[in-house]
């Protein structure tokens, strides 16, 4: 199997997980009761009417009085037809209100990402190659320190200092400023230093623990008998091999904490994204909003780990693809 049938075979497999997830979505939805029906059942009750007739209007005018499976392709093709539906809690199209979290998300996510990356394995790199001094206590115990502390504790404590005590940065977060902007930037570097100094630890153990493999190799050993800059092979003969295993958990450890602490970060924080939204559509009771967003959730999730293997298959070209 060739590197291009493998990619196929990778984005038809992530395929057959969405669909998988969109139908455990549509079970857990049909078994469910419905906040819609159980409130016409309740308006009826309440005027002196019928409950289980109000019950089946309203199950009539939703569609759901037909046959599972006709119900089921439907719901298909809503979803992959991005007709997800009205927000009662926001009164916009679902697709509409998630751009619009989606569109304050990325504001804090595209950086934290980014330095992410760059920083997690060069403290782990410079951490082994300083391994067991100071410089490594110092660069292990911060790694550890930002791994440990809860997201939603540090951010607090951080407003609480920044904000409020020294008024370096604004308390609540104004979605008017432009986005490149310098009131912009004050106003997401906080969250920005909670997410990274929270993904950064395992990232920077990973990639401490496989460069120190390196160090004392024999192409390292052949590179400096050369006369090698020690930055040029620090950067070509441990760090590009290092990249290869560290691409196998940096995706799946930023996910985890995109998907769980986007929530606390931005409910603390106050930023409108696609968690807040998320949690405020729970709170609300807005059903299509809440699946809505399990649904962005999900593809990130898929196309999260479709890039991770994708990635690790390029930068190693070890990797039979016969046996994948």
């Amino acid at each position: 199997m060739g590197l291009g049938k493998y990619i196929t075979a990778r984005v038809a497999w992530a395929g057959i997980v969405s669909l998988v997830i969109v139908t455990i979505a549509f079970i857990l939805m049909h078994f469910a009761p419905n906040p819609a029906i159980q409130q016409a059942a309740t308006d009826a009750a309440l005027q002196g009417n019928d409950p289980q007739e109000a019950i089946e209007r309203a199950e009539e005018l939703r569609g759901l009085d037909r046959p599972i499976h006709v119900q089921y392709l439907d719901f298909l093709q809503n979803v992959y037809t991005l007709n997800w539906g009205w927000s009662e809690y926001r009164s916009q199209p679902v697709p509409q209100a998630l751009l619009e979290g989606l569109y304050y998300s990325a504001q804090y996510s595209v950086p934290w990402t980014i330095l992410t990356l760059l920083i997690g394995p060069l403290v782990g790199v410079y951490s082994a190659i300083n391994m067991y001094s100071w410089k490594d206590h110092l660069a292990t115990g911060f790694a550890f320190f930002g791994f440990a502390i809860p997201n939603f504790f540090f951010g607090i404590i951080l407003l609480l200092v920044f904000a409020i005590w020294l008024g370096w940065v604004p308390v609540i977060y104004n979605p008017d400023v432009a986005v490149f902007s310098l009131e912009n930037i004050r106003q997401l570097i906080l969250p920005v230093f909670v997410l990274v100094t929270g993904s950064i630890g395992g990232i920077m153990r990973v990639s401490r623990n496989e460069s120190a493999e390196f160090l004392n190799a024999d192409f390292m050993k052949t590179a400096k008998a050369k006369g090698v800059s020690p930055m040029r092979a620090y950067a070509y003969h441990v760090m590009r091999p290092t990249m290869v295993p560290l691409s196998t958990t940096v995706v799946g450890q930023l996910l985890a904490i995109f998907l769980g602490s986007s929530v606390l970060v931005e409910v603390v924080f106050g930023i409108p994204g696609l968690g807040r939204l998320t949690f405020n559509a729970l709170i609300n009771q807005d059903t299509n909003l809440v699946l809505g967003s399990l649904l962005v959730f999900t593809f990130i999730g898929v196309v999260g780990n479709l890039i991770e293997d994708l990635v690790f298959t390029i930068l190693d070209p070890r990797i039979s693809y016969d046996d994948r």
